[in-house]
């Protein structure tokens, strides 16, 4: 995703405005994650009801304590504002993570032509091809705890093959160990 903006500079919206300006540094930022682009103004009485949500959104999704891999998600603000000074208000109170194309730049009305942007606020999607190569929290040996009550869930509920028995569906006999009564009286164990 980083070829859209090959030989841009895209600004972080931090208090110092750092400009990703080289190649590499853009690569970083925007290789092989989920590129939200933001097309907006501070002028539009919609954009201001929606851009508190579409805040909390992106506040929730790139949080370790919400996703498991936040750092797959950029938001590229892309300002319809009038002015210079209407763009930097708009952004005073929006995350320190989005990027933005600086004001002079004319690839802001470019991409609203080139994604078909009609009416505002919009968001686009504009990622190419994930790399999927990376393993699913499901295939590591230890996947992170996603609470701290879920270690103990995982003890509690795992269940050992071997003391479920052999015992096939339809077979009318008890597994091995287990008499008449099965293991003290009649009840059997679960862990």
């Amino acid at each position: 995703m980083a070829s859209l903006f090959s030989g841009r500079v895209l600004i972080r919206n931090n208090s110092d405005q750092d400009e990703l300006d080289t190649e590499a540094e853009l690569s970083r930022r925007l290789e092989n994650r989920l590129v939200l682009l933001f097309f907006g103004s501070g002028s539009c009485p919609q954009c201001q009801a929606f851009a508190p949500i579409l805040r909390d959104f992106f506040v929730k999704l790139t949080d370790e304590f919400y996703v498991l891999r936040a750092a797959q998600l950029a938001l590229v603000y892309v300002s319809q504002d009038p002015t210079e000074k209407q763009q930097d208000l708009f952004l005073k109170d929006m995350p320190k993570k989005w990027l933005f194309l600086p004001f002079e730049d004319d690839l802001r009305r470019d991409l609203g032509r080139r994604f078909s942007v009609k009416r505002l606020p919009a968001v686009v999607e504009a990622a190419e091809l994930l790399d999927r190569s990376f393993l699913q929290p499901e295939d590591l040996d230890d996947p992170a705890p996603r609470s701290l009550t879920e270690p103990l869930r995982r003890c509690k509920y795992r269940v050992d093959p071997a003391a479920r028995g052999k015992r096939g569906p339809g077979s009318g006999s008890p597994p091995e160990g287990e008499g008449e009564g099965g293991a003290e009286g009649g009840a059997g164990e679960l862990f």
